[in-house]
């Protein structure tokens, strides 16, 4: 039997919908072993506006029962229920994750009105490269199946902190595909044609078979898009560098790109 997940799950009472709940009742019904969740509510204050007109920051015990308890109810999964005053929104959101030993955090982003790109604020990105476990950025309208899973790697790197980066991702694309029984592929893109990724070492160290592995020319925000499309990929496994990493601006143009360029749900491993 496998292990129940234990899924951290982040809901903004300032949101209309809850897609990441949503997703947790969809996905649970694919899992053999449905997860535990805990729920955190809290605003996160770049987002939002936090002045008192508005009143979707106003939320009584009926709203807490009908958009959360009956939803997870209803999805038959265990679950708890934590609220956060902290103005350190990513900071609390860290915390408690660690606290309650999760597994994933499902953080779920929004597309700004009238342009395909995504709202992502600061403190979004704070909590990427400071995650004690993976998050998963829940996209509304994204597949809710989890079927196809797409890890995207970099085989071509030298550094360490990117070589253990990428055994991060595969280890966990791997665990995500085992506990919703999904097929899991592998793409790799390059620019430089004399740092080609060594195929044959992408299928010896993934197991996977040749017609899993995907090695493209281009930048990796395209070609990553360009697979997970053809595919049809539910989750796409990225990774990032933390708080210690070799970027030295918070976000990293490679990740920015291709979270950006995705219209799927992503996981993204943090290296710190």
């Amino acid at each position: 039997m496998s292990k129940q997940q234990k899924m951290f799950v982040v809901v903004d009472p300032n949101d209309e919908q809850h897609v990441a709940l949503e997703r947790v009742k969809m996905t649970s019904q694919l899992q053999e072993v449905k997860p535990f969740v805990h729920v955190f509510v809290a605003v996160d204050g770049d987002a939002v506006d936090t002045r008192a007109y508005n009143a979707n920051l106003v939320r009584d015990q009926s709203w807490f029962e009908e958009k959360i308890r009956s939803v997870l109810n209803e999805a038959g999964v265990e679950h708890l229920i934590e609220v956060s005053w902290s103005s350190e929104w990513q900071e609390s959101i860290m915390q408690s994750a660690k606290r309650a030993n999760a597994d994933l955090i499902y953080l779920p982003v929004h597309a700004k009105s009238g342009a395909r790109r995504f709202l992502f604020t600061e403190s979004k990105w704070d909590l990427l490269k400071g995650a004690y476990c993976p998050v998963v950025l829940i996209r509304p309208g994204a597949h809710d199946q989890r079927k196809t899973v797409l890890a995207a790697v970099n085989f071509q790197a030298t550094r360490d902190v990117q070589i253990e980066l990428n055994q991060k991702i595969l280890t966990a694309a791997r665990n995500i595909s085992g506990v919703y029984n999904a097929d899991l592929h592998v793409v790799n893109g390059y620019l430089d044609s004399m740092h080609y990724p060594d195929r044959g070492r992408l299928v010896k160290e993934t197991g996977l078979a040749a017609d899993h592995i995907h090695v493209d020319h281009g930048y990796t925000s395209d070609v990553v898009s360009k697979i997970a499309e053809e595919i049809n990929a539910d989750l796409v496994v990225m990774g990032t560098l933390g708080q210690n990493g070799m970027t030295k601006t918070r976000r990293g143009n490679t990740a920015e790109r291709l979270i950006d360029a995705l219209d799927t749900d992503v996981m993204v491993i943090n290296h710190g």
